[in-house]
């Protein structure tokens, strides 16, 4: 089932990808048009058009994107102590490494930064890294695993410090293998991973049963009042592609069981949702 679940998530992301969407619309309005039905052709590529003008002159996906990066914050206060650091997988290139043989990250980088200021603050607790490989069509040539602990190690992480788990596909399942490997299966951990994919990450974590402190980093959207109306689609498309992905990837997990909550909320927030509730 797991397999199925991987598979068919690839498969479909690539057809609810914004930037895909927009490409299948504009395929689909000229093979109208070359087919004579003008009046269905007219529609469909007005419509992408006007979607894509849109989205090339405003932020679109700030908006989309900043209330899964509001959700949850760093601690106001640091815990004295903790029973580990765990750093989800994601900030990697993993094609670009295998191709030129070298640890390369993108984007998500910062959870390596992350990583990195924790272990300094904890330096007695062990860094927890899982990620494998997520990639459909590379299956077996190669995993996050070890770019992180060339990473980790670069930063100045103690090799005997770190534990790598390199079989997971996606977070239920970095959660699932990371479990047993874990010093305290009911220890306190801080867990770091971007923003925006934190409510998601903290909802299987509670669902599984693992105790998980939020430490956000990777930080995309602005703040509303810094908004501005431009001409860049692709700047404004590379947010929306991950925000889009996240919200389908909340709605998913919620519905296959994979987190009791649509979009998890601090420990805090849920306590005063069902006082209030009550």
């Amino acid at each position: 089932m797991d397999e199925l679940f991987f598979i068919l998530s690839k498969l479909a992301w690539g057809v609810l990808s914004p930037t895909n969407m927009i490409i299948l619309m504009m395929a689909l309005g000229t093979l109208f048009l070359m087919k004579g039905a003008v009046s269905a052709a007219k529609k469909i590529l007005v419509s992408t058009v006007v979607v894509t003008l849109l989205l090339t002159v405003y932020p679109l996906g700030d908006s989309v994107m900043f209330p899964l990066e509001n959700r949850f914050s760093k601690p106001q206060v640091m815990p004295e102590q903790i029973d580990g650091i765990i750093v989800l997988g994601g900030g990697e290139q993993l094609k670009t490494s295998l191709s030129w043989q070298s640890a390369e990250l993108g984007a998500g980088g910062d959870r390596y930064i992350g990583a990195a200021i924790l272990a300094k603050r904890y330096p007695t607790a062990p860094v927890i890294f899982t990620g494998g490989n997520s990639l459909l069509s590379f299956q077996g040539k190669g995993d996050q695993g070890n770019i992180a602990q060339t990473v980790l190690t670069a930063v100045g992480i103690e090799k005997n410090r770190l534990i790598i788990e390199s079989k997971s596909r996606n977070t239920n399942e970095n959660f699932l293998f990371i479990r047993p490997l874990l010093p305290e299966t009911m220890g306190n951990y801080l867990l770091v991973t971007s923003a925006f994919h934190m409510p998601r990450a903290m909802g299987i974590a509670r669902q599984q049963g693992l105790n998980v402190i939020a430490y956000p980093v990777d930080y995309r959207s602005n703040q509303p009042v810094l908004r501005q109306w431009s001409f860049n689609l692709y700047e404004h498309l590379e947010v929306l592609e991950p925000a889009w992905r996240e919200w389908i990837g909340l709605t998913v997990y919620y519905i296959t069981g994979r987190t009791d909550e649509w979009f998890p909320a601090p420990v805090q927030a849920v306590s005063l949702q069902k006082s209030q509730g009550s």
